[in-house]
């Protein structure tokens, strides 16, 4: 049987290791899932029965400490969508939501940015800021958003709008691997989105970069076949399960960036039919070297989580 890894060390985890202690929070480190409400979740994810109270949000937010919100990317929610959801994470006082920026902003080449625009994301973004609940703004753009200057200052005005909700920034053309890139983000104080996703020809690679106070790793899985396949559709683009090396190699990336900022999000896009969900959960125990709390369905899906899993009875632990 292949054995999980030892975790990465970190100066800052020390103690708490000497303690015995180690817990996310003393890593400074969220992991969570991008997105909570999808289709196919259901049965796996959630309970195929629920109660009168039931909320996927709420559910996530017993398990993890942070989501990242994707459905701003379509339309940007209200201020009274984005009150709910913080009254939903009540009771992890440890949540932190990351909220990507909606599509207007980062791939629309057509329409021009408008104060309205601004004062519309930012009258349900301001209610999760002032609450302490944001980690981050994830600015997403496309592999099309190559590196030049006119890209550039377009980046520079989104980061200007965005500056007070701690701006993250996720590229995926390689043009933009470059030490005077990160140089202007560092000057911009916005945080490096470092991504896991097929690469071919220009597309950047993983990485363990931190440019800001925010460490940030997102994962969309390796499904090449269907990642650039455009008859194929969008979920099955994010059908992937990394395996033990995979999530061995992951852990390491996540290690370097909690040794160099107080704040780290690793959040996993992969997220057809739960796989989202398992991958993040095993990287929970990986760094922790605890076992964790796993949904009764996931453990009736993805039998190997019953080898991390607190409530899946008592045993042998192997390290990833």
């Amino acid at each position: 049987m292949i054995k999980y890894c030892t975790i990465y060390i970190t100066e800052k985890s020390y103690k708490a290791v000497a303690e015995g202690v180690l817990t996310m929070k003393t890593l400074g480190l969220y992991i969570g899932p991008a997105g909570w409400s999808y289709k196919d979740w259901e049965g796996i994810v959630y309970p195929a029965k629920k109660g009168k109270n039931f909320h996927h949000l709420r559910y996530i937010s017993d398990y993890f400490t942070t989501v990242e919100i994707n459905s701003s990317f379509y339309r940007p929610p209200n201020a009274g969508t984005t009150t709910k959801w913080i009254s939903l994470v009540h009771d992890n006082p440890d949540f932190l939501f990351t909220y990507k920026l909606w599509q207007k902003f980062t791939h629309d080449t057509e329409s021009r940015i408008t104060d309205s625009d601004e004062r519309l994301v930012k009258s349900g973004l301001d209610v999760i800021n002032d609450s302490g609940r944001l980690g981050a703004t994830l600015i997403q753009l496309p592999w099309s958003f190559k590196n030049t200057d006119e890209n550039k200052n377009k980046l520079h005005s989104i980061l200007e709008m965005f500056r007070d909700y701690h701006p993250v920034v996720e590229i995926r053309h390689g043009s933009w691997d470059t030490d005077a890139f990160y140089t202007f983000l560092r000057e911009e104080k916005a945080g490096f989105v470092n991504i896991d996703q097929p690469v071919i020809g220009d597309s950047i690679k993983l990485s363990a970069v931190s440019t800001g106070q925010i460490g940030y790793l997102r994962l969309h899985g390796r499904n090449y076949q269907n990642w650039f396949n455009e008859n194929a559709d969008a979920s099955f683009r994010y059908d992937y399960t990394y395996n033990r090396e995979e999530m061995n190699e992951l852990a390491q990336r996540i290690g370097e960036l909690t040794r160099m900022v107080s704040k780290t999000f690793m959040i996993f896009n992969n997220h057809y039919k739960g796989q989202a969900i398992a991958n993040a959960l095993q990287a929970m125990f990986i760094m922790t070297k605890h076992r964790i709390e796993v949904p009764p369905t996931m453990l009736e899906h993805y039998g190997e989580l019953s080898e991390i899993a607190a409530n899946a009875g008592a045993g042998q632990i192997g390290l990833f």
